[in-house]
């Protein structure tokens, strides 16, 4: 019995990028597609506006991969990339390469005192090299400065009550007093900007980008609260000065908020990045068809359904009336809105007890296995028996 299966999975942070991740399921399945009548796999690596967009767009549209130094999120240097499409004049921007989390050890990461100046540094370069229009990828991000480095790269400077200009990071937020726009209009006059979100967190509140993204960058509890008061300062002063009202925005606390600051600074478009990916890759033409479809990520948890990326093929499969798993490096917390929107099942491609570190590193063969056992127990539930056994000859 011949069956399809799909491979879309996203990228597993600090580890293997999405293209990666794919590889890695298709060897697991590899005995299955040397039997005379086997499985037929197609790899659709996915991303959502985190780690891996850059790396996707281009394996699907091409374009020049142009490297630059930028400050990055601790403001010391960080080389790293963006993608230009001479043809459209558009520079794909992805966050996480120039102020993204991976790029601090653990015990650098504070939200506090981290930045997204190098992010727009990179923008305003690709400005300046003919793009007129940015897409930015947001997801993977060290900061919750509500853009304000990103701004501060276009010239924007934010003064305290005495008129001294303050450091665009997250911790001086709430020491905003006025915001001074300089040649930002001019600078960005027939540009436009496009925001891809990995999440649709609004600005503020129990799901904003503080409460939830706060701690995973290192944020204590007081941090957390810091922070929080300081973006609702921050977005009540946008309102008064800018006339513009972001908070509540879906996506608006994607990247530490910097949604809502491309949205108030850059009259960005914010859009769930994982359903532009997922168009610009064919999936819904690759699930035709098809009898599976895995997806997967570092993480799968109660956020996964808020905008991710396996999510996003979950949906996409349901439609298409495809079985889809999950496979993650930790699966944890409320899976029970990704199990309405279509989740079959989820398995962690962790067998056993294993710390972080040796995980990353046998990354590969753990989502292998994974992948080979998972898709057993789906053969198992329809009744089949593998073609052979896997290993054998």
């Amino acid at each position: 019995m011949a069956m399809k299966v799909v491979l879309a999975p996203n990228a597993f942070k600090d580890c293997l990028s999405a293209s990666a991740a794919a590889r890695a399921m298709r060897s697991g399945l590899a005995d299955f597609t040397d039997a005379a009548e086997g499985v037929t796999l197609l790899e659709k690596p996915i991303a959502d506006g985190g780690d891996g967009l850059l790396e996707i767009i281009r394996e699907v549209m091409g374009g020049e991969e142009r490297s630059l130094e930028v400050t990055g999120p601790n403001f010391s240097p960080v080389t790293c990339s963006y993608l230009y499409l001479p043809e459209k004049a558009t520079a794909v921007v992805e966050m996480a390469r120039a102020s993204g989390l991976a790029l601090l050890p653990p015990e650098e990461r504070n939200p506090t005192l981290t930045t997204s100046r190098g992010t727009g540094e990179v923008a305003r370069q690709a400005i300046a090299a003919g793009a007129r229009h940015l897409v930015i990828g947001l997801g993977g991000s060290a900061t919750t400065d509500a853009g304000c480095g990103f701004a501060a790269a276009f010239g924007v400077r934010f003064l305290d009550r005495q008129g001294v200009e303050l450091s665009p990071i997250g911790g001086n937020l709430g020491k905003i007093a006025r915001i001074e726009l300089g040649e930002l209009r001019q600078l960005c006059q027939d540009i436009t900007f496009e925001a891809i979100c990995d999440v649709d967190n609004p600005l503020l509140g129990e799901r904003g980008a503080a409460a939830v993204f706060g701690p995973q960058k290192g944020a204590t509890p007081l941090q957390v609260d810091e922070l929080e008061k300081g973006l609702a300062h921050w977005a009540g002063l946008v309102v008064e000065e800018l006339g513009v009202s972001v908070a509540s925005l879906p996506g608006a606390g994607a990247a530490g908020g910097l949604g809502a600051g491309l949205a108030a600074f850059f009259s960005a478009r914010l859009r769930p990045g994982v359903e532009v990916v997922l168009d610009l890759v064919g999936l819904d033409a690759a699930l035709r068809g098809a009898d599976l479809v895995f997806t997967g990520e570092g993480r799968l948890d109660g956020q996964t359904a808020g905008g991710k990326g396996p999510a996003g093929v979950v949906k996409r499969a349901a439609l298409a009336g495809v079985p889809c798993i999950a496979i993650a490096g930790e699966v944890t917390g409320d899976l029970a809105e990704l199990r309405r929107l279509g989740l079959s099942a989820a398995f962690s491609l962790c067998s056993g007890p294993i710390s972080l570190q040796v995980a990353k590193e046998q990354a590969e063969n753990l989502l292998a296995r994974a992948t080979r056992e998972a898709f057993l127990a789906f053969l198992a539930g329809r009744g089949v028996k593998p073609f052979r056994e896997p290993g054998r000859q």
